[in-house]
C-alpha cells in the first residue's frame, strides 16, 4: 500500500504538470484546429530562460530567499516564452491559417525543430543542472517510518497546477475575453461579424498558452533539477497525449488527461518494471544469465518502459473512445 500510494503521488505531480502543457495544446487546437507542436520547446524555453535567471541570482553573492528567486526565474521565463508564442503565431502559424492542414502542420514540426537548435547554441547542448536552492522536506502520510512521502516541492506543483487549472477555467467561461475565445472556436466568421477582433483572440490563446508552458517548465527543471535543449519533446509529446486522451480542444478533458497519464505513467515505473523483468528468465539462456549477473534489473523495454506502458495504454484507450474521455471541445458548450 505504501508503494501504491507513492507511486500515486508521484503520478499526480507529472500528472499536474502534463495537464498544465497539455491545456496549450487545445486550447490553440480549440481555436483554430491545429496543432502546435513547437509547444513542448516553448516549455523547454521557459525551463532555460528560468535556470538562466535562478543560476545568476545564486552566484551573484545576494542573499535572496529561494522562493525569491525562484519567483524571479519564473517571472522571467513567462514574458520570454509569450513573446516566443506570439511571435510563433505572427509569423508561422497567420499566413497559413486558410492554407490546407498539412502545411501549418509540417510548420510546427519545423518550428520545433528550429526552437531546439537555437536552444543549443545559446545554453549548449549540455543537460544543465538546476541549483538545488529550495530544501527538499519530506511529509509522511503514513505511519511506517519508510513509507509513502509527499515533499513540499510536490505540494508547491500540485497546488500550482491546480490554481493555474482554476485561473484558465475562470478565464475562458467567466470573462469578455473567454467569450470572445469561445465565440471564435465555434464559428471564426460570425465572431467577426459580431465586432470580435478575429487575429487578436487568436494571438492572446498563444500567449496564455505560451504563459503556461513556461511555469511548467520551471516545475520540471526545479522537481528534476536538470534542463536540456531536448527536453520539451517528450515532454510536448505526452501532453499532447494527454490533450487528446481527454479530447482534444476540451480544457477539462486536458486536465484529467494529464493527471491520468502522469498515474498511469508512474504506476507502470513502480510495478510493470517488475513484472517484465527479463532475469525471471536467466536461467533459460546463458547471455541473459551473464548480463542479469551484473545487473539484476534488465527490463524488457529498456529504461523508458514506464513511457511505453503509457502510450500502450493510451492507444488502447482511443482505440475503444476515439474523442477521448470527454470528447466536447469548448466551442460545443459555448
Amino acid at each position: 500500500m505504501d508503494t501504491f500510494l507513492q507511486q500515486l503521488i508521484n503520478g499526480a505531480t507529472l500528472g499536474s504538470v502534463y495537464a498544465i502543457v497539455a491545456l496549450g495544446y487545445t486550447m490553440v487546437y480549440g481555436i483554430i484546429q491545429l496543432i502546435n507542436f513547437a509547444h513542448g520547446e516553448v516549455v523547454m524555453i521557459g525551463a532555460m530562460v528560468a535556470y538562466t535567471v535562478i543560476a545568476l541570482l545564486t552566484k551573484s553573492g545576494v542573499a535572496l530567499p529561494p522562493l525569491v528567486v525562484v519567483a524571479a526565474g519564473t517571472l522571467a521565463a513567462v514574458p520570454a516564452c509569450m513573446v516566443v508564442g506570439y511571435t510563433l503565431e505572427r509569423t508561422a502559424y497567420r499566413p497559413l491559417r486558410s492554407a490546407p492542414r498539412l502545411a501549418p502542420l509540417i510548420t510546427a514540426i519545423g518550428l520545433s525543430i528550429i526552437l531546439q537548435n537555437l536552444a543549443m547554441i545559446v545554453w549548449s547542448r549540455n543537460p544543465l543542472s538546476y541549483p538545488q536552492i529550495i530544501e527538499t522536506v519530506p511529509y509522511h502520510i503514513t505511519g511506517h517510518p519508510d513509507g509513502a512521502t509527499i515533499t513540499n516541492v510536490q505540494i508547491a506543483i500540485i497546488l500550482g497546477s491546480i490554481g493555474l487549472m482554476g485561473l484558465l477555467l475562470l478565464l475562458v467561461y467567466r470573462t469578455k475575453l473567454g467569450i470572445a475565445m469561445r465565440a471564435t472556436a465555434q464559428n471564426p466568421q460570425v465572431a467577426g461579424l459580431m465586432g470580435i477582433d478575429i487575429n487578436r483572440v487568436i494571438a492572446l490563446t498563444f500567449v496564455i498558452g505560451a504563459a503556461l508552458g513556461a511555469v511548467a517548465g520551471v516545475m520540471v527543471g526545479s522537481y528534476y533539477g536538470i534542463a536540456h535543449y531536448q527536453m520539451g519533446a517528450l515532454l510536448g509529446m505526452k501532453a499532447f497525449s494527454a490533450a487528446v486522451l481527454g479530447g482534444i480542444g476540451n480544457l477539462a478533458g486536458a486536465m484529467l488527461g494529464g493527471l491520468l497519464l502522469g498515474v498511469i505513467e508512474a504506476l507502470g515505473a513502480g510495478y510493470v518494471g517488475d513484472i517484465t523483468n527479463l532475469c525471471h528468465l536467466a536461467g533459460w539462456f546463458d547471455g541473459l544469465a551473464a548480463r542479469c549477473a551484473d545487473n539484476p534489473n534488465v527490463p524488457l523495454f529498456g529504461s523508458n518502459y514506464q513511457d511505453v506502458f503509457a502510450f500502450l495504454v493510451l492507444i488502447a484507450v482511443l482505440v475503444f473512445r476515439p474523442s477521448g474521455l470527454l470528447g466536447e471541445r469548448v466551442a460545443d458548450r459555448a
